[in-house]
């Protein structure tokens, strides 16, 4: 399997251990930085860079995961999250792992990599790779929404609430007070290529 991988200065002693680590089992490692340390870089670009890798590779039929770390793995969840196609869960236990493959397809994982020991986070990351999504129907339904937002900023007939180009708020389908395309709502293209803030 392909693995991006990406980080910030906080985790960049570890992502040398993590990528010889997967690189031993048999994966390729992409890794899209940093390359050296700089205790003022940003980590927006390399996660999302990671995620675009991932994203790209799925799209073109490629087994490829993500993973992306810093000091609590939240800034990095939330940027890998902005490109489209992508389910970035935050991962603090081999359960949360596990259970973010099996019940959300998680793309990518995130990960403190200031929360943990090397050992539990290695742990972390060897169960998500290796764990399946479950395929339940519940399951597949719920992602196909989450995608259905994305692509057109609306999960129809489950009353969410569509923000117009003017900012007002219009009511879901299910409040009996129509959405009306007309009145500016931005629907994305439902092209598979990856683009980053779809939805937002």
């Amino acid at each position: 399997m392909r693995i991006h991988i990406a980080t910030d200065h906080a985790g960049l002693e570890f992502s040398h251990t993590l990528a010889r680590h997967l690189t031993t089992v048999g994966h390729e490692v992409i890794d899209h930085g940093p390359t050296q340390y700089d205790p003022l870089d940003d980590y927006p670009a390399f996660c999302i860079n990671a995620a675009l890798g991932v994203a790209r590779d799925q799209t073109a039929g490629i087994a490829a995961l993500g993973v992306v770390f810093g000091g609590s793995g939240n800034g990095e969840q939330i940027a890998a999250n902005k490109v489209r196609g992508i389910r970035a869960a935050l991962v603090w236990s081999v359960d949360t792992a596990l259970l973010a493959r099996q019940h959300n397809d998680a793309n990518v994982m995130s990960v403190g990599a200031r929360q943990h020991t090397v050992a539990e986070v290695m742990a972390f990351i060897d169960a998500f790779v290796a764990e399946p999504f479950s395929g339940e129907e519940r399951h597949v339904r719920r992602i196909a929404q989450l995608a259905e937002y994305e692509r057109l900023g609306d999960i129809v007939g489950k009353g969410v609430d569509v923000v117009s180009s003017r900012g007002r708020i219009m009511a879901g389908a299910d409040s009996g007070e129509p959405v009306v395309a007309g009145d500016g709502v931005s629907s994305a293209s439902a092209d598979s290529t990856p683009v980053v803030g779809a939805g937002e």
